[in-house]
């Protein structure tokens, strides 16, 4: 009978976990598939995210607004990897993707559906992400996070552990240094 009790108490529990992560799945997702740049890289982001949290899930349920702080657990989680990769040496094999080659804003639909609307936004988006692709690696994930995500300066202080003065100061070096790479472009 305990373990019956036990097993109730268990599955009660990861249903509430359930209930708490479903509506943040999806822009957990999208959050992951941005920084990482391809959906198998996401989907394993988000889920070594989820394991990462399950054992946190009283403090999780106690949070007024979770988005925020899982979007934190997620870019660390992210930065964390990416710096263990790069003290690996298995990382030079990995840089042939089998994964499609598509730039990240590329799955974004476009409002107009005339094959001349399309060609020019697919060409905008190629440029938008070149040049996103050229900022420095903080100035990247800020604008992906800001600009594109739309998170808050104030959510992005929380997730970034980053006093709001140089989140603002760096959104406006990466927005000019943007400006300055499109303007550069079409001249």
């Amino acid at each position: 009978m305990e373990k019956v009790i036990s097993l109730i108490q268990y599955f009660s529990q990861t249903s509430d976990f359930e209930k708490i992560i479903h509506p943040y799945i999806l822009k957990l997702y999208r959050v992951a598939f941005r920084l990482c740049g391809s959906a198998s890289d996401a989907e394993d982001l988000v889920q070594d995210v989820l394991v990462k949290i399950y054992p946190k899930r009283q403090t999780l349920g106690n949070l007024e607004n979770p988005g925020p702080w899982l979007v934190k657990v997620l870019y660390r989680t992210f930065i964390d990897q990416r710096r263990r990769m790069a003290r690996s040496p298995l990382h030079l094999l990995q840089n042939n993707h089998d994964e499609e080659n598509n730039p990240v804003l590329e799955s974004i639909p476009s409002e107009n559906r005339g094959p001349e609307k399309i060609s020019e936004n697919n060409q905008m988006r190629e440029r938008l992400m070149e040049a996103i692709n050229s900022l420095n690696s903080d100035q990247q994930h800020l604008c992906i996070l800001h600009d594109v995500e739309g998170y808050t300066l104030i959510e992005l202080e929380e997730i970034l552990d980053t006093p709001i003065g140089t989140l603002k100061s760096r959104l406006h070096r990466a927005r000019a240094t943007l400006r300055k790479i499109l303007q550069h472009e079409t001249f």
